[in-house]
């Protein structure tokens, strides 16, 4: 006698115990909901999606750390390391400029601004101070000094993945250096401490839900849907300036890769949609790098690709900032200029690549650009108040993908990519647990790091 298949209620109960993302999903629409019928209980939600946040940021230092040094030592070649990170800027600019390009080409088209008449001296300039903590970008001179770190557990303590990176370099070529035979333990226990970590951050993860939920009704709670139709025509411009882009980078992994973005997107769809909800790509960096492991890329490209992507390849905000710049100068009724729209691109390219965690940095690249051009009072970028909260969404899924489809590609030009093992992971296949660099190692030991010799056991004492 054959069972009955399980009734509709009992599958919906399934999939919500065992899947991440249906999760997820019930609870961003449940935020939404919450947000709206309940407003002012909703606004007293965020610390749920500020504590899960917090939580993931903990172990984001240690993680980056231990993979760059695991992937460097069992790479057994520094240089190879010093391409990636080479290949890795060179992409970086290139998107970053594509995107700064796109966006000016797309609010010269549209023009969100136009017709808004707008007079800047009744906008309110402190709104700018409160939302950036008077806070401003660093010069490129203090941008690479802070990338060195004053002292190891500083870089740590801080969450400065620059300096993390720096130390973690520095360690992993020490260990090429000294080789096995000197430091037989340090590896390993390394290797252990990354495992825990993953460990940790599964815990974690069990939280995502209630922390899109809580982050969602903030943001619907305090900001309404109905700053959505005032600002309706940017809104729709940013975000399908950024599909565009998405479909050019997507041109670009085929080529490049022979991979599918639309199929990595399904790979990893659960971190997107935790990152939509609780608008941090940091939230879901320590997944994103398990599974970009999973899919072929070889541990140094992802320990070292990835976490530079978050200062160096703001592919989202490059759109925003771009659009937002134009936006203003249209609704204040000023005219750019090619050559001026060209200072935008070179200014924005500079001041972009400070902005990774200083607050509001949005709103200091924006008033950067004005005082470079000259002609744009720095008080209208208040204009974009309103609106920034809702452009997270669309940052958020640009900068990820943007740095994921960068870390697939620079692996493949480095050739650090497990190509069939790359597309059997996005077809959903199951792929064995052993990571590339393992078999690899399996098969040819490490020219650099000499083989420790194997010990006799001890003898048995009667």
């Amino acid at each position: 006698m054959t069972e009955s298949a399980p009734s509709l209620p009992r599958r919906v109960a399934r999939i919500l115990r065992t899947s991440l993302f249906a999760q997820v999903a019930c609870a961003l629409v449940l935020g939404i909901v919450v947000g709206m019928l309940w407003p002012d209980t909703a606004t007293a939600l965020q610390p749920l999606g500020d504590g899960f946040t917090r939580l993931i940021e903990t172990v984001i230092s240690p993680l980056v750390f231990c993979v760059v040094v695991v992937g460097i030592a069992k790479a057994g070649d520094l240089k190879a390391c010093g391409r990636i990170g080479l290949k890795a800027l060179i992409w970086f600019e290139v998107a970053s400029t594509a995107a700064l390009v796109i966006g000016l080409v797309a609010a010269n088209v549209v023009g969100p601004g136009s017709g808004m008449h707008v007079d800047p001296s009744k906008l309110d300039a402190s709104a700018i101070d409160k939302q950036t903590h008077g806070g401003a970008l660093p010069s490129a001179a203090e941008f690479i000094l802070n990338a060195l770190p004053q002292s190891f557990l500083g870089a740590f303590a801080d969450n400065a993945l620059l300096q993390v990176l720096v130390l973690a370099c520095l360690v992993g070529a020490a260990l090429l250096h000294l080789g096995h035979t000197k430091v037989p333990k340090v590896l390993p226990a390394i290797e252990q401490a990354q495992d825990v970590i993953f460990a940790i951050v599964g815990f974690v993860m069990r939280l995502a839900p209630l922390a899109v939920f809580g982050a969602m009704a903030h943001l619907v709670g305090q900001y309404g849907l109905g700053v959505m139709k005032t600002y309706a025509k940017l809104i729709v411009l940013c975000y399908a300036a950024a599909a565009l882009f998405l479909v050019l980078l997507a041109v670009a992994l085929r080529v490049v890769t022979g991979l599918s973005l639309w199929k990595f997107v399904r790979y990893i769809r659960e971190e997107v949609l935790l990152a939509l909800g609780t608008a941090s790509t940091e939230s879901v960096m320590p997944r994103v790098m398990q599974k970009l492991r999973r899919a072929g890329a070889r541990d140094d490209a992802v320990g070292l690709v990835l976490p530079t992507g978050y200062s160096f390849n703001l592919d989202g905000a490059s759109l925003y900032l771009s659009i937002g710049t134009l936006f203003i100068a249209q609704a204040v009724g000023v005219h750019l200029s090619l050559s001026q729209q060209i200072t935008v691109v070179l200014v924005l390219m500079l001041t972009s690549k400070g902005m990774a965690g200083v607050p509001g940095s949005a709103f200091l690249a924006l008033s950067a650009t004005a005082s470079a051009l000259g002609v744009l009072p720095a008080g209208a970028v208040a204009l974009l108040l309103g609106v920034d909260r809702i452009m997270d969404s669309m940052r958020v899924v640009t900068n990820l993908l943007g740095n994921c489809v960068a870390v697939f590609a620079v692996s493949r030009w480095e050739g650090a990519l497990d190509a069939v093992r790359a597309k059997k992971a996005l077809n959903g296949e199951t792929v064995c647990t052993a990571k590339p660099e393992e078999s690899e190692a399996a098969a040819a030991p490490m020219a650099e790091i000499p083989a420790q010799p194997v010990k006799e056991p001890a003898p048995e004492v009667g």
